[in-house]
């Protein structure tokens, strides 16, 4: 006599004919969370298939994380035992989804029942087999079953055979009886799936970094929070809506850099703001010469008046000078000399910076302390912060920090300044952070440009990596800006706005066209502000400011630029020219963008676009709105040409106008 297992009976296991696999969206078997914004649809598919040709049912379960009760959406066949289902988040926080599917005897029976019919075979069993299905569910479905004892009774009473067919047939019925399935025979997909929703800025935001101890009015002055409030209607102006602030806190003395990252600095240099911590305070305090934190927050305050979120940098790391050194002096690595490990990364030395040990044995005591930092600024109002070097410090502390902060503020998110290798910067997407720095920066190539992105939106990286694609930093001025001249910086600009949802700009050295490097060969720049004050003159005729208003103006009003996963490369005969479009979700709004590569010459080319995707007739015209220039065009079929002189518009942001049948139509003329 055969013999089974315990774990071939365990809960019935063996008469749960479903099976459910090949789920997406699901990142390492369910270990870490997708992510969404506040208002998103998750859509999720999954191969369900059982033996037989019987017809399944299956649902996707969501809810709350700290909700009991789930909620469940059907799901929709597709081809191939592919199965859909979605569901809306519309709160910030954690919301859990699950999968189950059953053999639906009932509707099995009703397909069956209708075959026969059609095939004029005698069906009275039938019937009243089917009535012996409505009786099961009767039994567990206490609040239908007045309802179903009405149907019951038609398929066993002696009405008409069409009475009885329409009965058995019905809609109402099918849909009450799938209410109740057999609990005995559902199988729920085994993995623990998460969404992590953010607030909308944490998907489409536009960035500007600027050090406040430059914003004096008067060259060679300390900036102070007070003139950063004089510069928020020039940087709202321009249409940004996230501006990030290098540490505003007090700078170390002991191996002060000086100007150009000189390791000797002279009396009146003013240090780098990533050597945090003096006499004057550590990473919950100000420099004196910004204000008081009272300043801080009235800046803070004044920045959402004008429509702009403060984000503020943490680093984790001191100055020789930081409370912490004498305080908690086993929070960092000792040497043999008896001197404190400072940060290196041959042949670059950073004497006036001191990282943390994490592997100390006061470990659990240092990440509370640092969670604490975050702690305190959000108290003071933050809600976005960027995180210096992040793929320096363990990963489990960031997963334990995030998640912390974030089950008691979900409206506060985090960018990862991870300029690292493509696996350690997505592992730290994976453990939390909301947005990251990329590779944009040295993308400038068509086929570069177009590999990259489409790894970002059309792989599962989509899932949990979210791209905020920078063309500068402090750190970081590329060759393609050193030798492009002025139309450089707007092809970056447009390739930055348009490709991705979040993007940033390091200014006002980027509206300024600021080029000059310390040196042949380095990305860094010729007196540069991380070692020194700088007087900008935002107002100057060359500026970009009108130029960058404009493109993010464009953003605004456009959905599909709003979105990451809506993006589409088009085909252009000249490697020189790159084209792409995006879409809203609705598909009313349809952005195609055409940029020229080249700062140097004007490039022409053949684009070819696969009108019917677009909703486009092939037999009729249909306009084309450049956006950035205003001009309009008429254009037929799927072939057309365009040429760019980067000296006057180094691109096209089109709108497609889909029905132009008559100049009533074309509203040019209107």
């Amino acid at each position: 006599m055969a013999r089974f297992s315990e774990k071939t009976l365990e809960s019935g296991k063996a008469r749960k004919r479903v099976v459910i696999e090949g789920v997406k969206p699901e990142i390492d078997g369910g270990r870490f969370p997708i992510k969404r914004t506040v208002g998103d649809r998750v859509r999720v598919e999954a191969d369900i298939v059982t033996d037989g040709h019987d017809v399944i049912a299956a649902q996707l379960l969501y809810r709350r994380e700290q909700d009991a009760d789930w909620q469940a959406a059907s799901m929709q066949p597709l081809v191939n035992d592919r199965w859909q289902g979605d569901f809306q988040v519309l709160e910030l926080g954690r919301y859990r989804y699950a999968l189950k599917g059953w053999v639906d005897r009932f509707r099995t029976w009703q397909r069956d029942l209708q075959k026969k019919v059609e095939a004029g075979q005698d069906v009275t069993v039938e019937l009243l087999v089917g009535a012996g299905f409505i009786e099961e569910v009767q039994g567990r479905a206490a609040n239908a079953a007045r309802q179903l004892g009405k149907w019951i009774k038609i398929l066993r009473g002696a009405g008409t055979l069409g009475d009885k067919l329409a009965a058995a047939l019905h809609p109402d019925l099918t849909r009450l009886m799938g209410q109740y399935p057999d609990e005995l025979f559902i199988t729920v997909y085994d993995h623990n799936l998460t969404v992590v929703v953010d607030p909308v800025k944490a998907q489409y935001s536009t960035w500007y970094e600027m050090f406040p101890r430059s914003c004096a009015a008067v060259p060679g002055r300390h900036g102070t929070f007070k003139d950063c409030e004089a510069r928020l209607p020039y940087i709202a102006g321009m249409g940004f809506d996230v501006l990030y602030l290098p540490p505003i806190h007090p700078i170390g003395r002991t191996n002060r850099k000086g100007k150009n990252n000189q390791p000797k600095a002279e009396p009146a240099d003013v240090g780098s703001p990533w050597a945090i911590g003096a006499a004057e305070g550590g990473h919950k305090a100000v420099h004196p010469q910004l204000g008081t934190l009272e300043d801080f927050r009235h800046f803070v305050a004044r920045a959402r008046e004008v429509n702009l979120e403060v984000a503020l940098d943490i680093a984790f790391q001191g100055s020789p000078d930081h409370p912490f050194v004498r305080e908690h002096p086993n929070w960092f690595r000792w040497r043999p000399d008896n001197t404190v490990q400072y940060a290196e990364n041959p042949p670059k030395k950073y004497e006036d910076i001191y990282p943390f040990d994490f592997e100390t044995e006061d470990w659990q005591a240092l990440w509370e302390e640092l969670k604490g930092i975050v702690l305190f600024w959000i108290e003071q109002g933050v809600h976005i912060f960027r995180i210096d070097n992040p793929h320096t410090k363990p990963f489990r502390f960031w997963e334990w920090l995030i998640s912390g902060i974030k089950k008691d503020y979900p409206q506060v998110f985090f960018l990862a300044e991870a300029f690292t290798r493509p696996k350690a910067m997505y592992r730290l997407a994976k453990l939390g952070f909301s947005q990251s720095y990329n590779y944009f920066a040295w993308r400038n190539t068509k086929w570069e440009l177009t590999q990259y992105l489409t790894e970002l939106t059309r792989t599962e990286v989509r899932e949990y990596f979210r791209p905020n694609l920078w063309p500068n930093t402090p750190d970081i001025l590329t060759e393609y800006l050193q030798f492009g001249g002025r139309p450089a910086f707007m092809i970056r600009l447009v390739l930055a706005a348009t490709l991705g949802a979040s993007y940033g700009i390091y200014g006002p050295a980027f509206e300024l066209c600021e080029s000059r490097p310390r040196e042949p060969g380095s990305e860094e720049y010729l007196d540069s502000e991380k070692f020194e004050l700088r007087h900008w003159d935002i107002q100057r005729p060359d500026s970009l400011n009108d130029f960058i208003a404009r493109v993010n103006r464009i953003r605004r009003e456009n959905a599909a630029l709003q979105g990451d996963w809506n993006l589409d490369f088009y085909p252009i005969d000249n490697e020189q020219l790159i084209c792409y479009a995006k879409f809203s979700e609705d598909g009313a709004n349809i952005i195609l963008m055409v940029v020229n590569l080249d700062p140097h010459h004007t490039q022409g080319g053949w684009l070819e676009l696969p009108l019917r995707e677009l909703g486009l007739d092939p037999g009729q015209p249909y306009q084309v709105h450049d956006l950035l220039g205003e001009a309009r065009f008429l254009w037929h079929g799927p072939r057309n040409y365009v040429e760019l002189d980067p000296k006057t518009a180094p691109a096209y942001i089109f709108r497609l106008r889909r029905r132009v049948r008559t100049e009533r139509d074309f509203d040019y003329y209107l």
